[in-house]
Protein backbone atom coordinates (compact mmCIF):
# COMPACT_ATOMS: atom_id res chain seq x y z
CA UNK A 1 0.00 0.00 0.00
CA UNK A 2 1.36 3.43 -0.99
CA UNK A 3 0.66 6.37 1.31
CA UNK A 4 -0.08 9.55 -0.65
CA UNK A 5 -0.33 13.22 0.27
CA UNK A 6 -1.68 15.98 -1.98
CA UNK A 7 -0.40 19.56 -2.11
CA UNK A 8 -2.95 22.03 -3.45
CA UNK A 9 -5.66 19.67 -2.26
CA UNK A 10 -8.55 22.14 -2.48
CA UNK A 11 -7.80 23.22 -6.04
CA UNK A 12 -9.69 21.94 -9.06
CA UNK A 13 -7.17 19.20 -9.79
CA UNK A 14 -6.26 18.64 -6.15
CA UNK A 15 -9.82 17.65 -5.28
CA UNK A 16 -9.98 15.23 -8.21
CA UNK A 17 -6.69 13.61 -7.20
CA UNK A 18 -7.76 13.26 -3.56
CA UNK A 19 -10.97 11.50 -4.54
CA UNK A 20 -9.20 9.19 -7.00
CA UNK A 21 -6.46 8.20 -4.54
CA UNK A 22 -9.06 7.57 -1.84
CA UNK A 23 -10.97 5.27 -4.21
CA UNK A 24 -7.89 3.26 -5.34
CA UNK A 25 -7.42 -0.15 -3.72
CA UNK A 26 -3.61 0.05 -3.64
CA UNK A 27 -3.26 3.70 -2.49
CA UNK A 28 -4.10 5.44 0.78
CA UNK A 29 -4.76 9.16 1.05
CA UNK A 30 -3.16 10.17 4.34
CA UNK A 31 -2.62 13.93 4.01
CA UNK A 32 -4.03 16.97 2.21
CA UNK A 33 -2.30 20.36 2.22
CA UNK A 34 -3.59 23.77 1.15
CA UNK A 35 -2.71 26.90 3.17
CA UNK A 36 -5.69 28.77 1.68
CA UNK A 37 -8.22 26.24 3.01
CA UNK A 38 -6.65 25.06 6.25
CA UNK A 39 -9.18 23.32 8.49
CA UNK A 40 -11.66 22.43 5.75
CA UNK A 41 -12.66 18.79 5.32
CA UNK A 42 -11.97 16.81 2.17
CA UNK A 43 -12.44 13.05 1.68
CA UNK A 44 -12.59 12.45 5.45
CA UNK A 45 -9.40 14.44 6.04
CA UNK A 46 -8.86 17.86 7.56
CA UNK A 47 -6.79 20.00 5.20
CA UNK A 48 -3.50 21.12 6.73
CA UNK A 49 -1.89 24.48 6.11
CA UNK A 50 1.74 23.34 5.93
CA UNK A 51 3.61 20.35 4.47
CA UNK A 52 4.69 19.03 7.89
CA UNK A 53 1.66 16.74 7.74
CA UNK A 54 3.37 14.92 4.84
CA UNK A 55 6.06 13.45 7.10
CA UNK A 56 6.19 9.73 6.40
CA UNK A 57 4.17 9.65 3.17
CA UNK A 58 5.57 7.71 0.23
CA UNK A 59 4.47 10.03 -2.59
CA UNK A 60 3.43 13.69 -2.58
CA UNK A 61 1.34 14.96 -5.49
CA UNK A 62 1.74 18.66 -6.27
CA UNK A 63 -0.92 20.64 -8.15
CA UNK A 64 -0.17 24.08 -6.74
CA UNK A 65 1.35 27.16 -8.41
CA UNK A 66 4.73 28.00 -9.99
CA UNK A 67 5.47 30.18 -6.96
CA UNK A 68 4.96 27.31 -4.50
CA UNK A 69 6.09 24.16 -6.24
CA UNK A 70 9.87 24.63 -5.91
CA UNK A 71 9.68 25.18 -2.17
CA UNK A 72 7.40 22.15 -1.91
CA UNK A 73 9.93 20.13 -3.90
CA UNK A 74 12.75 21.18 -1.60
CA UNK A 75 10.71 20.14 1.43
CA UNK A 76 9.51 16.79 0.09
CA UNK A 77 12.50 15.58 -1.90
CA UNK A 78 14.87 16.68 0.84
CA UNK A 79 13.02 14.29 3.19
CA UNK A 80 13.05 11.36 0.82
CA UNK A 81 9.43 11.74 -0.32
CA UNK A 82 8.83 10.95 -3.98
CA UNK A 83 6.88 13.55 -5.95
CA UNK A 84 4.39 13.64 -8.81
CA UNK A 85 4.25 17.21 -10.11
CA UNK A 86 1.45 18.48 -12.32
CA UNK A 87 1.98 22.18 -11.63
CA UNK A 88 2.65 24.05 -14.87
CA UNK A 89 4.54 27.26 -15.54
CA UNK A 90 7.79 25.97 -14.02
CA UNK A 91 10.71 27.75 -15.68
CA UNK A 92 14.05 26.31 -16.75
CA UNK A 93 15.69 27.28 -13.45
CA UNK A 94 12.94 25.57 -11.47
CA UNK A 95 13.22 22.43 -13.57
CA UNK A 96 16.98 22.39 -13.03
CA UNK A 97 16.44 22.77 -9.28
CA UNK A 98 14.04 19.82 -9.17
CA UNK A 99 16.49 17.74 -11.19
CA UNK A 100 19.28 18.69 -8.76
CA UNK A 101 17.14 17.77 -5.78
CA UNK A 102 16.30 14.33 -7.17
CA UNK A 103 19.99 13.78 -7.87
CA UNK A 104 21.07 14.61 -4.32
CA UNK A 105 18.19 13.04 -2.40
CA UNK A 106 16.91 9.51 -2.02
CA UNK A 107 13.71 10.47 -3.80
CA UNK A 108 12.43 10.60 -7.36
CA UNK A 109 10.01 12.86 -9.23
CA UNK A 110 7.70 12.56 -12.22
CA UNK A 111 6.84 15.94 -13.74
CA UNK A 112 4.38 16.27 -16.61
CA UNK A 113 2.84 19.32 -18.26
CA UNK A 114 -0.27 17.25 -18.96
CA UNK A 115 -1.40 13.98 -17.35
CA UNK A 116 -4.02 13.09 -19.96
CA UNK A 117 -2.82 10.01 -21.80
CA UNK A 118 -4.35 11.35 -25.02
CA UNK A 119 -2.32 14.55 -24.66
CA UNK A 120 0.86 12.53 -24.19
CA UNK A 121 0.09 10.64 -27.38
CA UNK A 122 -0.72 13.91 -29.17
CA UNK A 123 2.75 15.24 -28.33
CA UNK A 124 4.36 12.01 -29.45
CA UNK A 125 2.46 12.02 -32.76
CA UNK A 126 3.42 15.68 -33.31
CA UNK A 127 7.06 14.82 -32.71
CA UNK A 128 6.84 12.06 -35.30
CA UNK A 129 5.12 14.30 -37.85
CA UNK A 130 7.78 16.97 -37.38
CA UNK A 131 10.30 14.68 -39.07
CA UNK A 132 8.38 15.17 -42.33
CA UNK A 133 6.91 18.68 -41.97
CA UNK A 134 9.23 21.63 -41.37
CA UNK A 135 6.38 24.11 -40.86
CA UNK A 136 4.19 23.82 -37.78
CA UNK A 137 2.15 26.00 -35.43
CA UNK A 138 0.54 25.19 -32.09
CA UNK A 139 -2.81 26.54 -30.90
CA UNK A 140 -3.71 25.87 -27.27
CA UNK A 141 -7.08 26.74 -25.75
CA UNK A 142 -7.81 26.81 -22.02
CA UNK A 143 -10.31 28.15 -19.50
CA UNK A 144 -9.93 31.79 -18.53
CA UNK A 145 -8.68 31.01 -15.00
CA UNK A 146 -5.47 29.33 -16.17
CA UNK A 147 -2.61 31.49 -14.89
CA UNK A 148 0.20 30.57 -17.32
CA UNK A 149 0.37 31.13 -21.05
CA UNK A 150 1.46 29.45 -23.20
CA UNK A 151 0.56 26.23 -21.45
CA UNK A 152 3.25 23.79 -20.39
CA UNK A 153 1.85 21.29 -22.88
CA UNK A 154 2.20 23.77 -25.74
CA UNK A 155 5.75 24.70 -24.77
CA UNK A 156 6.77 21.06 -24.48
CA UNK A 157 5.13 20.24 -27.82
CA UNK A 158 6.96 23.08 -29.55
CA UNK A 159 10.27 22.01 -28.02
CA UNK A 160 9.79 18.45 -29.17
CA UNK A 161 8.86 19.61 -32.67
CA UNK A 162 11.98 21.77 -32.78
CA UNK A 163 14.22 18.91 -31.72
CA UNK A 164 12.69 16.43 -34.18
CA UNK A 165 12.37 18.32 -37.44
CA UNK A 166 15.13 18.34 -40.02
CA UNK A 167 14.71 21.99 -40.97
CA UNK A 168 12.64 25.02 -40.11
CA UNK A 169 10.20 27.13 -42.07
CA UNK A 170 8.28 30.11 -40.75
CA UNK A 171 5.87 32.57 -42.31
CA UNK A 172 6.28 36.35 -42.01
CA UNK A 173 6.14 37.78 -38.50
CA UNK A 174 3.02 39.89 -39.06
CA UNK A 175 2.11 43.55 -38.71
CA UNK A 176 4.78 45.30 -36.63
CA UNK A 177 2.24 47.81 -35.35
CA UNK A 178 0.31 44.95 -33.71
CA UNK A 179 2.94 42.81 -32.00
CA UNK A 180 1.86 39.42 -30.76
CA UNK A 181 -0.51 38.62 -33.61
CA UNK A 182 1.72 35.75 -34.68
CA UNK A 183 1.98 34.30 -31.19
CA UNK A 184 5.04 33.39 -29.19
CA UNK A 185 8.14 31.92 -30.79
CA UNK A 186 9.10 28.74 -28.93
CA UNK A 187 12.25 27.30 -30.49
CA UNK A 188 11.13 28.21 -34.00
CA UNK A 189 7.47 27.18 -33.65
CA UNK A 190 4.70 29.75 -33.26
CA UNK A 191 2.46 29.09 -30.27
CA UNK A 192 -0.94 30.78 -29.86
CA UNK A 193 -2.79 30.82 -26.51
CA UNK A 194 -6.58 31.23 -26.22
CA UNK A 195 -8.25 31.86 -22.85
CA UNK A 196 -12.06 31.75 -22.75
CA UNK A 197 -14.81 30.70 -20.35
CA UNK A 198 -16.43 27.47 -21.49
CA UNK A 199 -13.12 25.83 -22.41
CA UNK A 200 -11.17 23.32 -20.32
CA UNK A 201 -7.93 22.17 -22.02
CA UNK A 202 -7.48 21.74 -25.77
CA UNK A 203 -4.58 21.79 -28.19
CA UNK A 204 -4.05 21.34 -31.88
CA UNK A 205 -0.85 21.22 -33.87
CA UNK A 206 -1.10 22.16 -37.53
CA UNK A 207 1.63 21.02 -39.91
CA UNK A 208 1.93 22.36 -43.44
CA UNK A 209 3.86 21.61 -46.59
CA UNK A 210 3.13 22.45 -50.25
CA UNK A 211 -0.30 21.13 -51.14
CA UNK A 212 -1.22 19.60 -47.78
CA UNK A 213 -1.75 20.10 -44.06
CA UNK A 214 -1.91 17.70 -41.15
CA UNK A 215 -3.68 18.48 -37.86
CA UNK A 216 -3.18 16.61 -34.60
CA UNK A 217 -5.65 17.64 -31.88
CA UNK A 218 -6.51 16.63 -28.34
CA UNK A 219 -9.51 17.81 -26.32
CA UNK A 220 -9.95 17.42 -22.58
CA UNK A 221 -13.66 17.50 -21.82
CA UNK A 222 -13.45 16.76 -18.08
CA UNK A 223 -10.63 16.83 -15.52
CA UNK A 224 -11.23 13.14 -14.96
CA UNK A 225 -9.13 12.67 -18.11
CA UNK A 226 -6.01 13.51 -16.08
CA UNK A 227 -6.60 10.96 -13.32
CA UNK A 228 -5.38 7.71 -14.99
CA UNK A 229 -2.07 9.43 -15.79
CA UNK A 230 -1.69 10.80 -12.26
CA UNK A 231 -2.35 7.38 -10.75
CA UNK A 232 0.11 5.79 -13.18
CA UNK A 233 2.76 8.30 -12.10
CA UNK A 234 2.08 7.68 -8.39
CA UNK A 235 2.49 3.95 -8.91
CA UNK A 236 5.61 4.33 -11.07
CA UNK A 237 7.66 7.10 -9.46
CA UNK A 238 9.44 4.96 -6.86
CA UNK A 239 10.91 2.80 -9.63
CA UNK A 240 12.16 5.68 -11.83
CA UNK A 241 15.42 7.12 -10.41
CA UNK A 242 15.89 10.88 -10.64
CA UNK A 243 13.54 13.15 -12.57
CA UNK A 244 11.22 11.85 -15.27
CA UNK A 245 9.72 14.57 -17.48
CA UNK A 246 6.60 13.77 -19.46
CA UNK A 247 3.90 11.16 -19.06
CA UNK A 248 4.72 9.32 -22.27
CA UNK A 249 7.95 8.04 -20.68
CA UNK A 250 5.68 5.91 -18.48
CA UNK A 251 3.70 4.50 -21.41
CA UNK A 252 6.54 2.53 -23.01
Amino acid sequence: MTNVGVLGASGRMGREVCRAVDAADDLTLVAAVDPHHEGAELVNLVIAGSPEVLEGVDVAVDFTTPGSVIENARWCLGRGIHMVIGTTGIGADGLAEIRRLTGSANANAVLAPNFAIGAALMMRFAEQAARYFDAAEVIELHHDRKVDAPSGTAITTAQRIGAARAGAREAHGGDGSRPGARGADVEGTRVHAVRLPGLLAHQEVIFGSPGQTLTVRHDTIERSAFIPGVLLAIRSVAGRPGLTVGLDALLD
